[in-house]
């Protein structure tokens, strides 16, 4: 009998499998078409219920182009509660399999969904799969989470959202970086797994990004609580660093509680060689399992809307920095040339040499 993190990879990869293909999904395509039937289909066996009478199915349309999101929600019978909201975009930026952008995200929030359903969650969970998040749409009218926010949402709106893109890679060294720091090619010699273009290092494979525990004072401690399945190494830090690269930026800038998950970009981002074999489905499962962990934790606060808006979480995000990191920060340290992390500035330094090495 196979184990339920087994069963759990299979159907996370039969889902990226499943609307990965050549073509891609841009909108209007058959692809798109093909990938929005197949995710109805997967709400409908999940037993989620649509968002709104009219079906999951919650079409727009922006000068002459048709698009449409997929909201299902997980009923919890606490519907004087506002829902929580998990989010990912489920169109693609090229006529390509795009497996990580964004097949991978909508696979996690397909199997949260069934997941929740079996925990009597502390309030509804709305599973919004939206339309439209790449060029030329980002940040358009067109944008589904734009048109969600303001057109489809229903009026209580959302007690949190935590929105995914590209959660289902390993996060690796590019190889051209052993040229010029010579500690690396040390360390993957000794330590590392690599091919003719990337580094697998322990440790840095594993490391899995968040950003937007600035946008509630009660975050922070939420998170601190919550278990991280074991070779996973979640790093929080500021959104500023990264910037509303994904659906999440709608919602904070209408000061609703955040959370943006992803495993940052990768030398496949946007690229035909984006294809579901070259995803790790044994981390997006432990990403799935910790994904289900901070909904239901963050679902059981009362969050208030009140305070929602920008705080200094330097401390959280060191503690974060140093427990994910911990046995190669000191090498981290003397690649970046930051010396210590004990204040904002330092996590600035850090943060930058981290972006300059691709991730």
């Amino acid at each position: 009998m196979r184990s339920m993190k087994k069963l759990f990879q299979d159907n996370l990869e039969r889902d990226v499998s499943a609307i990965s293909f050549d073509g891609g999904r841009l909108p209007g395509t058959k692809g798109h078409q093909h990938a929005r039937e197949y995710i109805i289909k997967r709400m409908q066996e999940l037993g989620l219920e649509p968002y709104k009478q009219e079906g999951f199915e919650l079409p727009y349309n922006v000068d002459g182009e048709e698009f449409a999101n997929i909201v299902g929600v997980v009923r919890s019978g606490n519907s004087d509660k506002k829902p929580l909201l998990i989010g990912a975009h489920y169109d693609s930026v090229i006529a390509a399999p795009c497996a990580d952008d964004n097949a991978s995200a909508v696979a996690i929030a397909l199997s949260s969904a069934k997941i929740l359903s079996g925990m009597n969650p502390a309030r509804d969970v709305v599973i919004a799969i939206f339309d439209a998040e790449e060029p030329p749409h980002f940040y358009q009218e067109s944008m589904g989470s734009i048109r969600f926010y303001q057109d489809q949402m229903n009026s209580e709106g959302v007690h949190a959202a935590i929105v995914m893109d590209l959660v289902g890679h390993d996060v690796l060294i590019p190889a051209e970086y052993l040229d010029f720091m010579p500690l690396f090619g040390q360390l993957a010699k000794r330590f590392g797994r690599a091919d003719s273009e990337d580094i697998a290092l322990p440790v840095i494979r594993d490391l899995f990004f968040m950003t937007g525990a600035e946008s509630h004072p009660s975050l922070p401690g939420i998170i601190n609580k919550i278990k991280v399945p074991e070779k996973l190494r979640v790093v929080s830090t500021l959104n500023k660093y990264i910037g509303d690269i994904s659906d999440h930026g709608i919602f904070r800038i209408n000061y609703v509680p955040y959370l943006f998950m992803s495993c940052g970009r990768w030398r496949h981002y946007h690229s035909p060689t984006d294809t579901p074999e070259k995803l790790n489905y044994a981390k997006m499962e432990r990403i799935l399992r910790y994904l289900v962990a901070v909904t239901d934790a963050v679902s059981r606060d009362n969050l208030d809307k009140e305070l929602a808006g920008d705080y200094d979480t330097a401390e959280f995000e060191i503690k974060t920095f140093k427990k994910a990191l911990g046995p190669v920060l000191p090498i981290l340290f003397k690649i970046l040339g930051v010396k210590k992390i004990k204040t904002r500035e330092d996590i600035d330094a850090l943060a930058e040499g981290l972006l300059s090495l691709g991730l």
